[in-house]
């Protein structure tokens, strides 16, 4: 690497760790947003499953606007935060760390499985009932507890 390269790198991390408060914050009101809309999201699939026929129509428009207005944006913007603290911390080394983002990963996944779930209910699709949906509420969950418990312990 030439110096020029470590320069540009170690001013990256210098400009990262000036903003790493403000990095820290907006990361933790997007997870707020995020974490409020994964764990609703299956609830309202719940209450959709059993709903009848007359208020299809609306369950679709909350599970719409939930998607589109909250999950996406708060996802997006806690893996881009996510990504800067990393460089700007250089924290990658922390075995706690990598449990955490394949955890993280495991509820990208969950939310896109949520995407999909939202289509089919949207073209009359759903094949899922609401005990199937408190299920994966509480899979959810879980996931959630455990990410926090590792960024606040820490354990290795």
């Amino acid at each position: 690497m030439t110096k020029a390269a470590i320069t540009i790198e170690e001013g990256t991390v210098t400009f990262l760790i000036g903003y790493y408060l403000w990095l820290k914050v907006v990361h933790l009101i997007a997870i707020i947003g995020w974490m409020v809309g994964i764990l609703y999201l299956p609830r309202l699939f719940a209450y959709h499953a059993d709903a009848s026929a007359d208020t299809d129509e609306t369950f679709q428009q909350m599970e719409y606007n939930l998607m589109r207005l909250l999950l996406m944006p708060c996802m997006i913007v806690v893996f881009i935060t996510g990504i800067l603290l990393i460089f700007a911390t250089e924290s990658l080394a922390s075995g706690w760390l990598h449990t955490k983002i394949l955890l993280v990963l495991m509820l990208a996944g969950l939310h896109g499985m949520m995407s999909r779930q939202r289509k089919n209910f949207q073209r009359g699709e759903n094949t899922r009932s609401a005990a199937y949906f408190r299920t994966f509420s509480h899979v959810t969950t879980l996931i959630v507890i455990l990410v926090v418990a590792l960024v606040v312990l820490k354990p290795f």
